[in-house]
């Protein structure tokens, strides 16, 4: 018999995740995060509402079970680690504006592991796309947390259900529904406004890809937490690339990189390649031609939609 208060979307998120093994306090930390995503995501934020203060036991556990910050004992993606690091529970992959948009327009099912030398973590790698037509667009968690968010707030890409539909359900309000052509608008807006796209991966969402973010350094929660040691995103496996020649040093790159990866010397623009990490805004920038993406395998390897 079904529960009247319970939602559809509820049920078929605590069936799914119970079938891929998830115990019972996994499964109701991955309804914690999507029902109350605002409240959870927006610890990151600057708001500082008087609920922040309620979540400390939640985060201090969080911390005992998953460490922010890792340590000699439990590495990023380490096998032999003693606990999985957060990072390791939850990660963005950077990927550039060309394959992100792949991941919107797939359009067929996806049923797949991707190897560790794309995801260096130890959980949360699947990809699997029942129905990958069904895109759910929401309010940025980080940019509603912030007193000054940047604009619009209606940039999160959900792909798929059961959390396509969960999301949608629990929060009508922040949610609606779009098609792939609307999806491809919103990337392209978002990465002209040097924004970048991270395909997102938790382990409480059933192991798997679920959302796409459009990220900032001044909201985005993960890269806040990237500079401060909890490795939260991977490269996209790629490092931009500077031709010297038609470099005019404009800067006009620079001021959009997130990571603070351009800078300049007498003669042109160069790259930091300990920070780069592929994202491609700075190439769909510049309109001299001056940079391109080049594969980068110290740096991991790109996901590549056409090979899922």
């Amino acid at each position: 018999m079904k529960l009247p208060f319970i939602k559809d979307s509820t049920l078929d998120y605590f069936r799914q995740a119970k079938e891929h093994g998830l115990p019972f306090w996994e499964r109701l930390h991955g309804y914690v995060y999507g029902r109350w995503c605002y409240h959870y995501i927006g610890l990151a934020g600057d708001k500082d509402p008087w609920w922040r203060y309620l979540w400390a036991p939640l985060v201090f556990f969080i911390d005992k079970m998953t460490p922010f910050v890792p340590s000699e004992r439990n590495k990023v993606g380490d096998p032999n680690q003693e606990k999985p690091t957060w990072g390791d529970t939850y990660h963005g992959k950077v990927m550039p504006l060309g394959e992100v948009s792949k991941l919107v327009t797939i359009n067929r099912p996806v049923n797949t592991e991707v190897p560790e030398q794309v995801l260096p973590y130890t959980r949360a790698k699947e990809i699997i796309l029942r129905n990958p037509e069904r895109i759910v667009l929401l309010d940025c968690p980080c940019r509603s947390g912030m007193k000054s968010p940047c604009k619009p707030i209606d940039v999160c890409l959900l792909i798929g259900d059961p959390f396509a539909s969960f999301m949608r359900e629990h929060h009508p309000d922040k949610t609606r529904d779009i098609t792939a052509e609307e999806a491809l608008r919103i990337l392209k807006a978002e990465n002209a406004r040097g924004h970048v796209s991270h395909a997102f991966f938790k382990d409480v969402m059933i192991g798997r890809f679920y959302a796409i973010c459009n990220c900032c350094s001044c909201c985005c929660g993960a890269m806040k937490a990237q500079v401060n040691g909890v490795h939260m995103l991977c490269s996209s496996g790629y490092l931009a690339e500077v031709n010297d020649e038609n470099c005019v040093k404009c800067g006009i790159c620079a001021g959009k990189c997130q990571f603070k990866a351009i800078g300049f010397n007498k003669d042109s623009a160069f790259i930091r390649e300990d920070k780069c990490m592929g994202c491609g805004v700075c190439v769909e920038t510049c309109a001299k031609d001056a940079l391109t993406l080049r594969t980068a395998p110290e740096k991991g390897e790109p996901l590549l939609v056409d090979r899922l």
